[in-house]
């Protein structure tokens, strides 16, 4: 696991697009992406850049159970404000958030998966470790599955929300294995709030109650930090 720590989320985020530019590189590729704060900036500078994805093809992590993908809070309408009507992928998949079906939808996102290995994998954490929304006590051989989210998950995610009422209490998420299957990880996260969470990641034990703890059984992560969110670990 590499860690590598900078004095402003920004400059992480710098990092961050030349793992694009370097997977990019090598020919087309398949993205795991992320929606939420933390890799805003990044997108903004792959949406700045002259990177090239139309040949390429992006699987996001998870949606909310219940909103449709034009919903002004759902995570197709964040991916395409922030990325994909800027830089269109060759194809991209979300999980479909309107598809009450449960098990229709996780057998065909995992079909999804199984089609489109992942090569690149960005991730944020959540501040009680949840990756993806993988909450704790999820299966580390869990596929894509219908997930509660836990009272934490949804207080952090009212922020986006008019009314905490508001925010979605399920949603569908990429498995921990599938994370896992991907060749390559970053994680990013700054800020003081995620600081425990990443302590548990990298120096505790590995157990579901902290489900980003597996990571350190994968070949190759890197974790991008601000100072705030390193300030518990031994480095």
């Amino acid at each position: 696991m590499e860690i590598l720590v900078y004095d402003q989320f920004d400059v992480a985020s710098d990092k961050a697009f030349d793992f694009f530019v370097q997977a990019l590189a090598t020919g087309p590729k398949t993205f795991g992406l992320a929606t939420g704060s933390t890799p805003e900036a990044l997108y903004q500078r792959l949406v700045e850049s002259d990177l090239d994805f139309s040949q390429s093809v992006s699987v996001n992590l998870d949606e909310y159970y219940g909103l449709s993908s034009d919903h002004p809070k759902s995570y197709h309408y964040f991916m395409h404000q922030h990325l994909f009507q800027h830089k269109p992928f060759k194809h991209s998949y979300l999980p479909d958030g309107d598809q009450t079906d449960s098990d229709y939808e996780i057998k065909r996102y995992n079909q999804v998966l199984a089609d489109n290995p992942i090569d690149l994998q960005i991730l944020g954490i959540g501040s009680n470790g949840h990756i993806g929304f993988n909450e704790p006590g999820a299966p580390f051989d869990g596929l894509t599955q219908l997930v509660d989210l836990t009272p934490s998950t949804i207080e952090a995610n009212k922020r986006f929300f008019d009314r905490v009422e508001d925010v979605p209490t399920q949603a569908y998420s990429m498995g921990i294995a599938s994370i896992m299957a991907a060749k390559k990880i970053i994680l990013m996260a700054y800020g003081e709030k995620k600081a425990d969470a990443i302590y548990g990641l990298v120096e505790g034990p590995v157990t579901p109650d902290l489900p980003a703890s597996i990571l350190q059984r994968h070949p190759d992560v890197t974790l991008l930090l601000d100072k705030a969110a390193a300030a518990k670990l031994h480095l």
